[in-house]
């Protein structure tokens, strides 16, 4: 009998691990279903992703010629932004054509650098331009902190040398759906300040954001709150600036056509060429 109740027990006994390799089985089973969201959209295009690649499409082109600019305040500076949609960019040219400034793309979520970064931003640098860099932005991709930290790690740094204008943050109409890249208003403004705040911890510096007033109105609510530490970088294809987003009583650069004299968009500081160094040097 004592046998026969031993064999019992290792029986149960044997059966309890059985059942418990099973569940612990089913569980792993199921965990690939819990997978984290992907850091990129399906359809990744980020080679036509750049500072104004959606703003025509949704807002039109007006009369792009700088003919509103006697009617700035401030005397304005000539300047480009470009991406590695320019590829290889003839900065002696550029230069030559009035350039003075530009800001290069340097990243894009968290998953691409271009290729054509080094060039650009040391060509800008090397022929006597203030530069920066820039990130596009993917708020449905991840966090705005993780993004800032990838800008940072991968060409969004700063320093004080006179010649490096603050990052910047793109962030515009989704180019791969949902306008507002499925946040609510507040999520957007959350995200926003993530990566406003990551940036300035790890550079010392808050990011120029570059945006359109009819952006900024749908997907922030026209939140006022960054005007006081973020320069703008107003987007719009007319004559005359425009109405800006809540904040800003004034544009720091205005990307004013998509094509024109210089590579790339066409863009004026708002200002003598001693303050776009006053803004390099913080």
């Amino acid at each position: 009998m004592p046998a026969s109740g031993t064999s019992r027990t290792f029986r149960r006994a044997a059966t309890a691990v059985a059942s418990a390799a099973l569940l612990v089985g089913a569980v792993a089973t199921a965990a690939p279903a819990q997978a984290a969201k992907p850091s990129t959209p399906a359809n990744f295009h980020p080679e036509l992703d750049h500072a104004g690649s959606t703003v025509v499409a949704h807002e039109g082109r007006g009369d792009a010629a700088p003919n509103g600019i006697a009617a700035l305040a401030a005397t304005q500076t000539k300047g480009m932004d470009v991406s590695n949609w320019q590829g290889s960019v003839a900065w002696s040219t550029a230069y030559a054509n009035g350039g003075r400034f530009a800001y290069v793309k340097a990243t894009e979520g968290t998953t691409y650098t271009s290729p054509s970064f080094a060039q650009q931003y040391n060509g800008s640098y090397n022929v006597g331009m203030i530069r920066g860099a820039y990130h596009f932005a993917l708020p449905n991709a991840s966090s705005g902190a993780t993004q800032a930290a990838y800008f940072v790690a991968h060409g969004g740094g700063w320093s004080k040398d006179g010649k490096t204008l603050p990052p910047a943050l793109d962030i515009e109409y989704n180019p791969y759906g949902a306008t507002c890249y499925g946040l609510s208003q507040a999520g957007m403004v959350s995200w926003i300040r993530d990566f406003s705040n990551t940036v300035h911890t790890k550079t010392g510096r808050y990011p120029v954001i570059y945006t359109t007033t009819d952006w900024w109105t749908t997907c922030t609510g026209n939140n006022s709150s960054f005007g006081a530490t973020n320069p703008l970088w107003i987007a719009r294809y007319a004559s005359s600036v425009g109405t800006l987003p809540a904040g800003w009583s004034y544009q720091t650069i205005w990307q004013y056509a998509d094509s024109g004299t210089l590579p790339g968009d066409q863009n004026w500081f708002n200002g003598a060429p001693d303050r776009v160094q006053a803004l390099a040097n913080g």
